[in-house]
């Protein structure tokens, strides 16, 4: 009698909730902490189906269970266990977990079922499924702005880079300009010091000859100060965007026999310029100032990088679709490793030694040649020469506007 009285108390006082019943599913008992849960009172609740305390589908097929266990004896919840949904008295709905053990008792079968209540576990696994969820995406959008820090600070590092080699270039392109401009400088300049002071020696015993001499090298040294403050004056201009073509119709091989003539008079030794026009036309459309300029570059290129007894070739075609330039020398070449850097300003081969120069000239001829729609292109080998060509379109559309040369 005390254990009966013991177990019930415990029972009626146990903190899950105790549901008994037979074997169609019919309650038989309910404890107080289980009337809690669904909020029914025991006495609604014994002789009932225990349907009554679940919602769809479950109501419907919960006989079907109890049915198919007894047949088969395939437990989907008894002896197992599982998470289920109640429905409390009002129609609400809350999370449980059922445990159900089959007694046999007075030869028949009862099933009691233990109902721990989930409500609290659930709403603490939301709320941690939402701080999850908060927390997944703070750290996207933290992701995001990481990324776009990294692209940002990224692309001013290119940017920084990116001044940083343009700063080196104009660094070394100063350097470059100190280094040619004091030596070509400083060596007409000196020939011109030198050459007055012994015309002043000379002028003392009316020395003619040696005066006329001095004169002649004081004029020559001048007009190569002129000279390379011309190219100065010229990049200059092309940076500025003061120079623009002036087209005109002039007579292309005409113009190319009078710069071999004028040109004849800066050979040195035995050299020879050889000029040959090809093809039927005689006419072009381009700046014939600019263009003269790009060929006289060129031959006085051949001429001050070539033997003394040296043959510089000088050709000219004119066909429908362009007209071409070349002129072709055996002198010292150009190294491979420079090919990339000639048309730079103040760019000299390593390979020039003593000849002067200022590195300027093939790169306002290069700009002088773009400007006209042209290109130009070069073959060299070292000590075996090099070839120039210049190409032109035929036809020539850019607006004529006036030229400052």
């Amino acid at each position: 009698m005390e254990n009966t009285v013991l177990l019930k108390a415990i029972i009626e006082n146990a903190i899950d909730g105790l549901i008994t019943i037979d074997d169609h599913g019919i309650v038989e008992s309910i404890n107080p902490s289980a009337c809690k849960l669904f909020q029914y009172a025991a006495e609604e609740v014994i002789g009932r189906n225990i349907s009554v305390l679940m919602p769809q589908p479950d109501r419907t097929l919960h006989d079907g269970y109890l049915f198919q266990y007894k047949k088969t004896g395939n437990a989907s919840i008894i002896g197992i266990g599982r998470e289920l949904i109640g429905m409390k008295k009002n129609g609400s709905y809350f999370p449980f977990r059922l445990g159900v053990s089959e007694v046999k008792y007075s030869g028949r079968i009862i099933y009691a079922g233990f109902i721990h209540d989930l409500t609290r576990e659930k709403e603490a696994e939301g709320k941690l499924q939402d701080y999850a969820s908060l927390l997944e995406e703070q750290v996207e959008e933290r992701t995001h702005s990481l990324r776009t820090s990294v692209k940002t600070l990224q692309k001013t590092q290119d940017e920084l880079n990116l001044s940083l080699n343009k700063e080196k270039e104009l660094g070394q392109l100063k350097s470059r300009f100190v280094s040619i401009a004091s030596h070509e400088f400083r060596t007409p300049l000196s020939m011109v010091q030198l050459s007055a002071s012994l015309i002043d020696r000379y002028a003392e015993n009316l020395d003619q000859k040696n005066i006329g001499k001095h004169v002649v090298k004081i004029k020559d040294a001048v007009l190569n100060i002129t000279a390379i403050l011309n190219d100065f004056l010229s990049l200059e201009k092309l940076d500025s965007g003061m120079i623009r073509p002036k087209i005109s119709h002039f007579n292309l091989s005409e113009m190319a026999e009078e710069i071999t003539g004028e040109m004849k008079i800066t050979l040195k030794g035995k050299q020879k310029i050889i000029f040959k026009h090809r093809g039927p036309g005689l006419m072009i459309n381009l700046d014939q100032n600019l263009l003269k300029n790009c060929i006289v570059i060129l031959i006085d290129n051949a001429i001050k990088y070539s033997g003394t007894e040296s043959k510089i070739q000088f050709y000219t075609k004119i066909n429908e679709n362009n007209c071409t330039i070349r002129i072709c020398d055996n002198g010292i070449g150009i190294p491979d490793s420079d090919h990339k850097h000639l048309f730079e300003a103040f760019f000299r081969a390593h390979n020039t030694g003593n000849i002067s120069g200022n590195g300027l000239g093939l790169s306002i001829l290069s700009r002088y040649t773009g400007l006209m729609n042209g290109k130009v292109s070069f073959k060299s080998r070292i000590n075996k020469g090099t070839l120039f060509t210049l190409t032109f379109p035929q036809t020539y559309n850019h607006e004529q506007k006036s030229t400052d040369h």
